[in-house]
């Protein structure tokens, strides 16, 4: 099966796009009801949003929530996997480190 797009005058079932925005970091993004934060912040041109023990960055690895790369803190709501959480319209998302001083 391969991938396509339908066109909105086109499509039977009448599905719209909503709009939404997600503030990460106090940064708005915008979105689109359905997308995963994950989502949102890929679409938006991050490509990483945590940090390792190590510094290193990381952001969305296996995005089916198996591997805990792409942890966020989501409306006070910590290690929440952003590739498995659908984002809401107003969601507050923090980014998270476990870099040298420790979690914040």
């Amino acid at each position: 099966m391969s991938p396509r797009l339908v066109r909105a005058d086109a499509d039977a079932v009448g599905r719209r796009e909503s709009p939404l925005t997600i503030t990460v970091d106090g940064e708005p993004l915008d979105g689109v009801a359905g997308q995963t934060v994950a989502g949102v912040l890929l679409a938006s041109g991050r490509r990483s949003w945590r940090t390792g023990p190590s510094g290193s960055p990381r952001g969305v690895f296996c995005g089916i929530g198996v591997c805990f790369d792409c942890l966020v803190t989501v409306n006070e709501e910590r290690d929440v996997r952003a590739c498995r959480r659908r984002a809401q319209d107003g969601d507050a998302v923090t980014t998270q480190s476990r870099a040298e001083a420790g979690e914040r």
